[in-house]
Formats: structure tokens, C-alpha cells, sequence
């Protein structure tokens, strides 16, 4: 009878750990001019129920659309997209009550950043309207200090009212770091810079560009669990495109579509994930479609359909999965909300829990560890 007692105590004792597991933080970005928004909020998330609450928010920040956080979960890089008079921002971040202390900003280096990575060293941002990356080195206080890099892009694309000019739609760091790869929507190219961190002027150096299919508009990539793929998403043709990866080198390996086989009207691809386990990718669809696709990623690294779902709002500008795999959010920029899906992890499909946070336009969802 002992022997059995104490079995179900240990049984308890794991399954509360496991519950303690699977809370996190849900960091969420806002445009703040459109509706009343304070810029950063925090909320605490319960990834085996799907259920949240408000814990904290930014004293006030202009349009704080994408957001990164340290590798020490103590600070938050967010952009500032204002136009010319665009900034990057350093915040403290206390996980555990959700507060955030204002640091200080910089110039952004070029009208309307859209996208923000950071490592131990350096802050790097892409410039959308500006069309180039500001690459920021980092003070000892977690602050950000002045530019000390700044590569412009060049040239254009088919599509006149988008791609009058280069647009840098995003940055990201190879899996291992050793390179940072730069989607150019103006002018339909991807760009593999060699990355050397310490670097005082020159962080970043050309390594390889590729071009994609005409006025396609290239807006975010993703990279496989492995390393060994990249995938791409186009903004302007819904095209999605499969790369073999390795130093810096992309090779087109498959390509298809996140588009419904029967749709008709206006749509622009947004944003890309993989799930935790490295067997599903979606993407979101706006416009029209307003839909997250959902694919299978084969062994060979390609991608099989599962089909569309409706996000369920208008603008589904970006999705974070929660990780467990649990959950999966997406972030309405025009109904202002975030709806909360179930996942299957088995078959990839989800399902919507009736769970919907509202805020003001909602852009980025990050998650982080409360603790």
C-alpha cells in the first residue's frame, strides 16, 4: 500500500512540474497609432489550456511592430516603424512579473524597420521603406548603442506600386550563426551575408544573393529543425519556395503555393513557422483569404498541403506556436484580436478553442520562459 501511495505522489509531483513546464510568457507587439495601444504587453500563457492573463505592459512606445528578446531573456530589442523618424528600442525585461523599463533607442538608419534579430554582440534591423540594414552593437547595460554598419540595397522590381525600390522585408541568422540572410521584397532577391560579430564597422559582408521569380516580393524565410532547408514565403505571389541551405548557399529544391486551388481574390503572404517538433510548417495569408496553410515537410525537406484554414480575422500579420506545440495564436492587425487554435501535433490541423485575446492591432507574438 506504501509502494503504491508513493508511486501516485511521484505521479503528482511530475505532473504539477509539468504543468509549471508548459506556463509562459506571451510578449505581443502593437502598431499604436491606429487605436489605443501602449506598444509592449505581456500576458502569461497556460500552454495545456490555452487560457491567459494580462500580466504587464510598456509604459508607452511608438509602433513597436517586431520584437526580439536576449539569449538571457533580460532584454527586449523592438523596432519603432515611424517613418523617417524610425528608432530601435532597448528594453529591460522582468519575466516574472512581465515589466518592462525603457532603455534607450537609436536612429533606425532608414524609414519604417519591419524586422529585428539580436545575438550577444550586435542588434540587426531591416529597413523596409528605407531598403537596408542597420547592424547596432550592444552596450554593456543591455542598451543599444549607435549604428556602426549600414548596407543599402539596390534596384527594383515588375510590380510598380510595390517594387518601386528595395524593400528589406527581413534578417535572420543562419542555424549557426555564421551568416545572416536578408529577403529584399523591391528587388526579388535573397541576400547571404558572412557574419562577423565583432567586427567594429564591417559585420556583415556579401556572400551571395539569389534571385526569385519576378514580382514575387520576397517577405520571410524559415529555417528546418535540422538546418538543412530554408523556406521561403513571397508576399506578392504566395509563392513558397523550398531551398537546400548550407554556408550561406541557397538551392532551390520544390516550390508551391499558400494559396487555395479555387481563390479568386486579393491576398499578400505574411508570415512563416515550423512547428516545435519539425514536421508541420504554416503560413498566414492576408487580403482576401485571410487563411494560416498548413503543410506536411516530407523527409526529403519538401512540402505536402494540408489545406487552409480561416484565421478567423481580418490581417493575420503574424502567429507564434507556443512551445509545446500545443497552441498556435495568430495576430490580427485589422480586427484587433488574437485568436487562440488548438493544435493536433499528430496531424498538424487546428482547431479554433473560442479563446481570442483582444488588443489593439496585435503584429508579433513572441514566447518567452516566465522565470
Amino acid at each position: 500500500m506504501k509502494k503504491q501511495i508513493t508511486a501516485l505522489l511521484l505521479v503528482l509531483m511530475c505532473y504539477s512540474i509539468q504543468a509549471q513546464d508548459n506556463k509562459f510568457n506571451l510578449v505581443i507587439g502593437t502598431y499604436t497609432k491606429g487605436c489605443e495601444s501602449k506598444g509592449i504587453y505581456v500576458y502569461s500563457f497556460d500552454a495545456n489550456t490555452g487560457d491567459f492573463n494580462f500580466k504587464n505592459a510598456a509604459e508607452s512606445t511608438v509602433n513597436p511592430s517586431y520584437l526580439t528578446f536576449s539569449a538571457d531573456n533580460k532584454f527586449i530589442y523592438s523596432v519603432n516603424e515611424n517613418g523617417n523618424e524610425s528608432k530601435v528600442s532597448a528594453f529591460g525585461y522582468t519575466p516574472s512579473n512581465g515589466k518592462i523599463d525603457f532603455l534607450n533607442s537609436q536612429n533606425a538608419m532608414g524609414a519604417d524597420p519591419c524586422y529585428i534579430i539580436n545575438d550577444d554582440k550586435n542588434v540587426i534591423v531591416a529597413n523596409y521603406s528605407g531598403g537596408n540594414i542597420g547592424v547596432f552593437g550592444k552596450n554593456a547595460d543591455g542598451s543599444i548603442g549607435e549604428a556602426k554598419q549600414v548596407i543599402q540595397h539596390y534596384g527594383k522590381g515588375i510590380n510598380a506600386k510595390r517594387q518601386e525600390g528595395p524593400h528589406v522585408h527581413m534578417v535572420q541568422f543562419s542555424p549557426d550563426k555564421k551568416f545572416v540572410l536578408a529577403n529584399d521584397l523591391g528587388n526579388d532577391k535573397v541576400y547571404s551575408y558572412v557574419y562577423n560579430p565583432n567586427s567594429v564597422n564591417a559585420a556583415l559582408k556579401v556572400k551571395d544573393s539569389f534571385a526569385v521569380e519576378a514580382g514575387s516580393g520576397p517577405r520571410h524565410l524559415t529555417f528546418s529543425k535540422d538546418g538543412k532547408y530554408a523556406y521561403l514565403l513571397k508576399e506578392l505571389s504566395g509563392g513558397l519556395t523550398t531551398f537546400s541551405y548550407s554556408k550561406g548557399k541557397l538551392k532551390k529544391v520544390d516550390q508551391t503555393t499558400i494559396l487555395a486551388k479555387d481563390f479568386k481574390g486579393t491576398f499578400t503572404g505574411a508570415a512563416i513557422d515550423i512547428s516545435p517538433d519539425g514536421k508541420f510548417l504554416y503560413a498566414t495569408n492576408r487580403g482576401e483569404a485571410n487563411t494560416i496553410s498548413i503543410f506536411k515537410i516530407l523527409k526529403n525537406g519538401k512540402l505536402e498541403s494540408q489545406g487552409q484554414t480561416s484565421t478567423l480575422g481580418k490581417g493575420p500579420r503574424s502567429f507564434a506556436i507556443d512551445p509545446t506545440g500545443n497552441f498556435l495564436l495568430v495576430a490580427h492587425q485589422y480586427t484587433n484580436d488574437i485568436i487562440i487554435f488548438q493544435r493536433n501535433t499528430t496531424t498538424g490541423k487546428l482547431m479554433d478553442t473560442g479563446k481570442k485575446i483582444e488588443l489593439c492591432s496585435p503584429v508579433c507574438l513572441v514566447f518567452t520562459e516566465n522565470k
